[in-house]
């Protein structure tokens, strides 16, 4: 978990680095005001789930931006842990999100993403406990809809559907998986 923090950060501040040299070069800024990083945290998981999803924003133009999140107690779409089910399992995923529309107090958004899970899925079986590898590479689209409160906060609802890529996984539950929340978001 340390190396993967350790990762996930050195990914932000090399992309932050980078991307703004490529905005400071552009005409103009095309964004509000000067708040082109944003960090969130998906509370509609947390509180149904536990599973805790935050993620950092990079703007790279007034209509796209780069999306990094890591998920914690990573979940299979919304399967529960009740009846012995324990997910030991996080994930890393990165987007890229397109933004449409002139809306200056919202604006909805469209995706594609890749994800990288790990862990294990734990489950008593015939008084034992079967266990699933759950690592896995997924591939996938998204929508959503992003309310801009004021130039600091954003929020709003999103969905997405991926394939993965796990044969042990895909025994198990299935190849496509569903994933949606409400993100609330704070931008500098």
């Amino acid at each position: 978990m340390k190396n993967l923090t350790i990762l996930l950060l050195t990914l932000v501040f090399g992309f932050n680095a980078y991307s703004q040299t490529v905005v400071s070069s552009s005409s103009g800024n095309a964004f509000s005001g000067d708040r082109t990083n944003e960090i969130k945290l998906n509370f509609a998981n947390l509180i149904a789930l536990g599973s805790i999803e935050i993620g950092y924003e990079k703007f790279l133009s007034e209509d796209t931006s780069l999306d990094l999140q890591l998920h914690i107690n990573d979940r299979f779409g919304y399967n529960s842990q009740a009846n012995g089910k324990n997910y030991k399992t996080n994930s890393v995923q990165a987007a890229m999100n397109f933004y449409f529309g002139t809306n200056p107090n919202g604006r909805f958004f469209l995706y594609p993403l890749a994800k990288i899970r790990f862990g294990e899925f734990e489950e008593p079986v015939d008084g034992g406990i079967a266990t699933t590898n759950m690592n896995a590479f997924m591939i996938g689209v998204g929508a959503g809809f992003k309310w801009e409160l004021s130039e600091s906060f954003a929020f709003g609802p999103y969905v997405s559907i991926a394939r993965g890529f796990s044969n042990e996984v895909a025994d198990r539950f299935t190849r496509i998986e569903l994933n949606g929340g409400f993100s609330l978001g704070y931008r500098f």
